[in-house]
């Protein structure tokens, strides 16, 4: 991930990594995957076409997360500039409106989706899972994390 501050943090898919989404997502879209994966749908913020990208959700304390492990993607971006996304899997689709949660907030939610999600995730994060939410603190400018509410 870059660390220029003028620039965003941002870890790009390698050649394996965009073929491997494209084939996940496309088999999560058609409702296979486990219970926390899904298709996520945004609209471009240039185009207006819509994207589609795999992801996992974060179910935690009775509210939904998505968290953003390579940083401000072009989804992160799309999803900021709409307010919104659609998850998808199989034939159902519903849509949330997207809370941006504060830097102080992040913590306990990046520890946890690390924990939960750490044979897929554990790369793009330089603390290893079980770490504690203290951890995080110092990393949270770096990962994006939208709270998901009903429209």
């Amino acid at each position: 991930m870059s660390t220029n501050s003028n620039l965003p943090v941002f870890r790009a898919p390698n050649a394996f990594e965009r073929f491997f989404n494209r084939a996940f997502g496309f088999l999560v879209g058609l409702g296979f995957g486990l219970g926390h994966n899904y298709l996520l749908q945004v609209s471009g913020r240039k185009t207006g076409r819509v994207y589609s990208t795999p992801v996992n959700l974060l179910e935690f304390r009775g509210q939904r997360f998505l968290v953003a492990p390579r940083g401000r993607t072009q989804w992160v971006r799309n999803a900021e500039s709409a307010g919104e996304v659609t998850l998808k899997r199989g034939r159902n689709a519903r849509k949330f409106r997207l809370r941006p949660l504060p830097d102080a907030e992040k913590p306990e939610i990046l520890k946890e989706y690390l924990d939960r999600f750490t044979p897929t995730v554990q790369r793009y994060f330089p603390v290893p899972a079980g770490s504690s939410p203290q951890a995080f603190a110092a990393l949270a400018a770096n990962y994006p994390v939208f709270e998901l509410l009903p429209l």
